[in-house]
């Protein structure tokens, strides 16, 4: 009997210290913005491409720092720039799934949104790996896309940092809300579907000053296993 009191104990100790409750911990179909964690990693992600212009920027930048990031990319886009997405790969960077033509899934049926995963997967299954990972566009999604993510075999991933690289405004308010922003287990959205934009340019500075706070990069998928509040209530289940 003292051996399940204690039990309760430490599992109640544990959701008190990391603010995560009961039934965040026992769910399988979620979202995840972002990683528990006190060691000092990072996500980059980049959204809505690969544009034939932007996406060569980007890449170029990532080379040079030696950087690999998670690419959720389009499938209409994927169409018009499939070597892209082929270079993407050949660099080592993820690929997740963006839908194919970037509607509010909120607002569709079943049969709609089931249409959005087949389509994208056509286009990137013959270039890419099957990816793992699902992002809804602009981030909106119920329980009806997340349970249709979930039967595909995707983990829906959001972000905690968003500095609107989308609307344009100049590199330096880029760089400095991701710097604002940050901590262990951050994943930082950014974009490559439009021309101009300023994340090209604002990329190379955020890693190297990320990297002088003393952060690594990791893919998404990497990521994951930092997660370190799942990984203890992973431990104290095995004890029961």
């Amino acid at each position: 009997m003292k051996r399940w009191r204690w039990m309760f104990c430490a599992i109640a100790l544990l959701v008190a210290v990391t603010g995560v409750t009961e039934k965040h911990l026992s769910e399988d179909v979620r979202a995840i913005s972002k990683v528990s964690t006190t060691h000092k990693v990072v996500a980059l992600t980049i959204d809505d491409g690969p544009h034939s212009r932007v996406t060569p920027e980007i890449l170029a930048v990532l080379k040079e720092k030696k950087v690999r990031a998670t690419f959720f990319v389009l499938g209409e886009n994927v169409e018009h720039f499939p070597k892209i997405l082929a270079q993407e790969v050949a660099d080592g960077h993820e690929i997740g799934i963006h839908t194919y033509s970037h509607p509010s899934l909120k607002g569709l049926s079943p049969q709609k949104i089931s249409e959005e995963f087949d389509k994208a997967e056509d286009v990137i299954l013959p270039i890419a790996p099957k990816p793992t990972l699902f992002r809804p566009p602009g981030g909106l999604y119920n329980s009806q896309v997340l349970e249709a993510a979930h039967q595909r075999g995707y983990a829906v991933i959001l972000w905690s940092i968003d500095p609107r690289d989308w609307s344009c405004p100049p590199k330096e308010k880029v760089v400095d809300e991701v710097f604002k922003e940050i901590k262990p287990g951050s994943i930082i959205l950014l974009h490559d579907g439009q021309y101009p934009l300023p994340t090209p340019k604002a990329l190379g500075t955020i890693i190297d000053g990320l990297r002088e706070r003393g952060y690594d990069f990791v893919t998404v998928s990497e990521l994951l296993q930092y997660n370190e509040v799942r990984h203890s209530f992973n431990f104290f289940s095995s004890l029961f």
